[in-house]
């Protein structure tokens, strides 16, 4: 894949990554300040006030890394002509402010896994894609509490390093057979929808973890093998979806709708729904199948 398709043509692809580190970094160093209830470097303010909104619990943290990242993508590139979506910022938007008519958008998820990072848990992470012409092409999963920063370049392959830049490689499962799938979902978003297809497609295992690009990490790391979102009363939405998507993409898995079709980010209400697969992609086709055999004859009403 030519390098234009991944980074305009005037940003050297590089320069972008180095600068992408430094952001991830400080930004590892701003939530687990807060997560350890110290004072948060760069000025942000110690007090971690938490607030409910319609998608869920917005804490001080968010807005800090939400700050910081947007900042940086702002400051410390010439290139000007990309938008950013960001979770914490896209609600204060007008309507006309939401139509993305530049090829170039970031699309940033400062604390993906709210309630886990509020609970204490270690499964939180920072999600950072690029998107060009509405598909993710570099994705940026960041898990502070496990010093692992995720980066993946669509057409260039994916890895992961800690703060020293000791990288390593992908390492999908072997597992094959359906049967034998160990599959990573979430702990607050059950429903009987989603229950009753986990119950058809019998999965060998199942773990439980928050944050959507924790769950792709599990993915890479060869802990699991296939992650399912089921839209229910609420949806997910790109910032949740972009980076984790770009990652296992450029790791040779394969993010889909259970029809086998494409996600497409930026349309008006960003959301992602429908019934999303991510797999390693050995048995991507096989799962996609059953699953649209259950749809067809279990819930044929559901668009996926």
């Amino acid at each position: 894949m030519s390098i234009d398709l991944v980074v305009p043509e005037d940003v050297d692809l590089t320069t972008l990554l180095d600068e992408l580190r430094k952001l991830s970094w400080a930004a590892a160093d701003v939530l687990m300040a807060y997560a350890r209830g110290e004072e948060p470097p760069y000025g942000f303010p110690k007090s971690l006030t938490v607030e409910e909104g319609g998608d869920g619990p917005v804490s001080a943290a968010d807005m800090a890394v939400n700050e910081l990242l947007i900042s940086g993508l702002r400051d410390n590139f010439s290139f000007k002509e990309w938008m950013i979506l960001s979770e914490e910022t896209f609600k204060k938007k007008t309507s006309n402010e939401n139509i993305y008519i530049k090829d170039w958008c970031w699309i940033l998820d400062p604390l993906d896994g709210t309630k886990d990072f509020l609970q204490g848990s270690e499964n939180y992470s920072v999600h950072i894609a690029l998107a060009y012409k509405q598909k993710p092409k570099i994705g940026i999963v960041l898990i502070p509490e496990r010093n692992e920063l995720w980066i993946g370049v669509v057409g260039n392959g994916a890895w992961y390093e800690n703060r020293s830049g000791i990288k390593k490689h992908v390492s999908f499962s072997k597992r094959f057979a359906i049967s034998e799938l160990i599959l990573v979902s979430s702990k607050n978003h059950q429903q009987s929808t989603l229950l009753s297809l986990l119950s058809t497609l019998s999965f060998a295992k199942t773990k439980k973890i928050g944050s959507v690009g924790c769950k792709i990490a599990s993915i890479l790391r060869g802990e699991a093998d296939v992650y399912i979102s089921l839209s229910g009363k609420t949806s997910p939405k790109d910032w949740d979806m972009a980076a984790p998507h770009a990652l296992i993409e450029a790791a040779g898995g394969i993010f889909s709708h259970a029809d086998g079709s494409r996600l497409n980010y930026l349309n008006p209400n960003h959301y992602q729904s429908g019934c999303l697969i991510a797999s390693h992609g050995r048995s991507h086709e096989k799962i996609c199948q059953k699953a649209m055999e259950f749809f067809s004859k279990e819930e044929p009403e559901f668009k996926v």
